[in-house]
């Protein structure tokens, strides 16, 4: 069986809320018991274990001295493949091309749950980041918080869910339009690229258009995860 650690009390409340029954074990600082007393109870009734420790066991069952005083044991969730035919129906669907760094992902996951993005599909595949025990820790609870899907094949989905998206991709390009030239009479599906090449040119074809956010001039581009969070904030609005 396949685990993932989740750290942090937020991450582990989303995790409960969402996921209870993947969750096999619970360990947490003593400081935190009654945080924890909940869950407890929840783990005792289907007969899994918990355990309060001290600070030197949790980091070791954690792997990581940033375990915020809580640590879960769960399954690894399962995430569907995108359906073209019957794809989410949601006013903003987050896509990601390239994301390539856990923590980034983890970041972006937090900013679409905190503004309230629907779902969000992840490009699977060599150099695409999926949730890991470090995305699940900077995440804060964002992605048990998110219908999450994935696909091999990008620019096949854009061009499919064309007719009920407006298929946005967040771009460097001059001859993108602005964040405020974008029209929000429809839903939209968002593209952010990799962190360094940005998106990808077949996934760029597949966009009916390309946005950019813009800034004072004085350097180029902004963080993928800083920039989600400026191109969600706005879109959230619409």
């Amino acid at each position: 069986m396949k685990t993932d650690t989740i750290c942090g009390l937020k991450s582990v409340d989303a995790l409960f809320r969402r996921r209870e029954a993947a969750v096999e074990r619970l360990f947490y600082l003593p400081e935190l018991k009654a945080a924890a007393g909940p869950w407890c109870a929840i783990l005792a009734a289907a007969r899994k274990p918990y355990r309060m420790v001290e600070a030197e066991e949790l980091e070791r069952i954690a792997g990581t001295p940033h375990h915020g005083g809580m640590v879960a044991i769960a399954r690894v969730a399962s995430i569907p493949v995108f359906s073209i035919t019957q794809p989410p129906r949601v006013k903003l669907l987050l896509v990601l091309d390239g994301i390539g760094n856990p923590h980034n992902l983890g970041a972006i996951a937090r900013s679409a749950a905190f503004f309230g993005v629907g779902a969000m599909l992840i490009g699977e595949g060599e150099g695409h980041a999926m949730p890991s025990d470090a995305a699940y820790r900077v995440s804060e609870g964002g992605l048990d918080m998110l219908d999450l899907y994935k696909s091999r094949n990008l620019p096949a989905v854009l061009a499919g869910i064309d007719g009920h998206y407006r298929t946005v991709a967040a771009s460097l390009s001059r001859e993108s339009a602005a964040l405020e030239e974008l029209p929000r009479d429809r839903p939209v599906a968002l593209v952010l690229g990799n962190e360094e090449h940005g998106v990808s040119a077949p996934v760029l074809e597949a966009c009916r258009r390309q946005v950019r956010i813009l800034g004072s001039g004085r350097i180029q581009s902004l963080n993928v995860a800083q920039a989600a969070a400026v191109l969600l904030a706005d879109l959230s609005k619409g």
